[in-house]
């Protein structure tokens, strides 16, 4: 049943409506939340790497020093005086602090991959003799006896649940071949441009 003395006190409801120049609680929260996350990502990478990012000594001293409480409430009180510190920061160094962080992140995800893929050519190398063939034609300078040997010895390993020894050394080996391999990569890359 409708209220009948509604809207019968002389006065509309638009009058109270405000409208605010301000951001709302709600959003400050947010923003206040997402400081503090990218703080608790920069006490969550290495000292020489924070020592490296752009900002101001003293946000930079209270992540490093978060960095080395081990106490779980002393950390998380530091914690929260690292976000105080970052919402002292002007968008342009929130900017810059951000653009380094995903750097970092891009340059881990492409050498994660890097690793899967010789991790992957090193299974194919023990399965596979022709992947064996394969690669030493490619790098001559391998001494082929001494790969057979550490693919027979890392096979042996892995029947007999011995430590990996052999299978490391395969890896390292690899690793190697495609450090060697990267420079010729972009070499070709520009002779393919100039054509």
């Amino acid at each position: 049943m409708p209220n009948p003395n509604r809207g019968n006190c002389g006065f509309q409801s638009t009058e109270f409506e405000q409208e605010y120049e301000r951001p709302s609680k709600s959003q400050l929260k947010r923003d206040m939340t997402a400081l503090q996350k990218l703080g608790a990502e920069l006490v969550a990478e290495a000292r020489d790497r924070v020592k490296r990012v752009p900002m101001p000594e003293d946000v930079r001293d209270a992540i490093l020093e978060c960095q080395l409480i081990k106490d779980h409430e002393g950390r998380r009180r530091q914690l929260q005086y690292v976000g105080k510190k970052m919402r002292t920061l002007n968008d342009d160094e929130l900017a810059a602090i951000q653009r380094t962080l995903d750097s970092w992140r891009g340059l881990s995800k492409a050498d994660t991959n890097a690793m899967h893929a010789l991790e992957r050519r090193r299974d194919k190398l023990l399965t596979d003799e022709k992947v064996l063939t394969d690669l030493l034609t490619q790098n001559p300078e391998l001494d082929a006896q001494h790969v057979r040997g550490l693919i027979r010895n890392a096979r042996k390993e892995q029947a007999e649940n011995k430590p990996p020894k052999a299978y490391r050394e395969l890896f390292q080996i690899l690793k190697q071949v495609a450090a060697k391999a990267k420079p010729d990569e972009t070499e070709n890359d520009d002779e393919a441009d100039e054509d």
